[in-house]
């Protein structure tokens, strides 16, 4: 039987699908696998790639296969549908993620750790508490302005002016003491559980140097953007350079061309909108504490906001941020990389053998 060389993993809740080829890209194996069963029959396979669409769960059996000694690539949805041919089942989802698997140019996605992924749980679920926060304060502000009753934009403005109101007597005629009570203790409860979840972030970040780092040289970047920026980069070498990473956040504009002429357009949509929104929202805080600084960021800042305008500036420095922090993170990853590789080159030429004799020998090449 033939080598396998590359296998692709269609993934599901119960039941996964297997297909295997070998170096000449010939389908040479299929299986059909209950989850608990999985790895036991990867472990019995000879090491090779193995690659999976990054979906529910995925980055958990990604880890869980790199530990039988095999290399995983994960694959974004989007890249593998074009690659099905004919009707859709399991194993022909399988087969076309080989065959993205193998095309030349496709970009992977990085493999995320335990760490990275349980903070990220935290920042979702504040996503979430935030978007409950807002439906509410919307809510409430829709139902008094059917009464004529309008407050400032903000939260704060929205619960004072709120509890204001359900003291008049017009809100006691209405009925409507209540409702707004009500309301305002939701809105009042789900800050509160995001003020906790925004605690249990920054206590991670205290203890991360790449964090403070990208605190303190970003101007707009807060604990929460540091944050967001170190778990949703699973490996910052996935991005050719700081502007392909920009781009990837929608922070840079789009672009068309053909017959030698191009055209710049809006800005993109991006692939991640809550850390594209902390990087802008942190800019746009950034500007309006400008102040009279004098450093060359500032004047740059001063003289854009006069030219272009506020929201403009507002992307410019999140996009001069982004491609900033990947360059911090990339530095980081280049350290980290040159310190495994001395440590292991400092492995092998201590490896040493005993002769029959007793003498000590230098490592051998089936050593190395």
């Amino acid at each position: 039987m033939n080598k396998i060389t590359l296998i692709g993993i269609d993934t599901a809740k119960q039941v996964f699908h297997l297909v295997g080829v070998d170096a000449r890209g010939h389908y040479i194996w299929r299986k059909q696998l209950s989850r608990r069963r999985l790895l036991s029959a990867l472990a019995q396979v000879e090491r090779c790639e193995v690659v999976l669409e990054a979906c529910g769960a995925s980055h958990h059996w990604a880890r869980s296969i790199q530990a039988l000694g095999h290399t995983v690539r994960l694959i974004a949805p989007q890249h593998v549908k074009p690659y099905r041919r004919g009707q859709k089942n399991d194993y022909r989802d399988a087969e076309a993620i080989i065959s993205a698997a193998l095309s030349p140019g496709m970009r992977f996605v990085g493999v995320k750790r335990v760490e990275q992924q349980a903070e990220q749980a935290l920042h979702r679920v504040r996503s979430r508490l935030m978007s409950q926060r807002n439906a509410a304060a919307n809510e409430l502000r829709g139902l008094l302005g059917e009464y004529g009753v309008v407050f400032r934009r903000g939260l704060k403005p929205l619960r004072d002016g709120a509890r204001c109101f359900s003291e008049t007597d017009e809100a006691h005629t209405l009925g409507l003491v209540e409702l707004v009570n009500d309301v305002l203790e939701e809105i009042g409860v789900l800050q509160a559980r995001m003020d906790h979840y925004e605690r249990l972030i920054e206590q991670r970040v205290e203890v991360d140097e790449v964090s403070r780092r990208l605190r303190e040289e970003l101007g707009g970047v807060g604990k929460l953007g540091a944050s967001a920026l170190r778990v949703k980069v699973a490996d910052v070498r996935d991005y050719g350079n700081g502007r392909h990473f920009a781009a990837y956040l929608g922070l840079a504009p789009g672009h068309s061309g053909t017959g030698g002429q191009v055209h710049i357009g809006h800005l993109k949509r991006g692939h991640d909108r809550d850390l594209r929104q902390l990087l802008i929202h942190g800019a746009r805080s950034a500007l309006r504490h400008l102040g009279d600084k004098q450093d060359a960021q500032s004047r740059w800042l001063r003289g854009l906001l006069e030219r272009r305008g506020f929201n403009i500036a507002s992307v410019a420095l999140a996009h001069k941020n982004a491609r900033q922090a990947w360059a911090i993170m990339a530095r980081e990853q280049l350290r980290v990389d040159l310190s495994i590789n001395n440590s292991t080159r400092s492995k092998r030429s201590t490896i040493a053998k005993t002769t029959h004799d007793g003498e000590l020998v230098g490592p051998t090449t089936a050593d190395l």
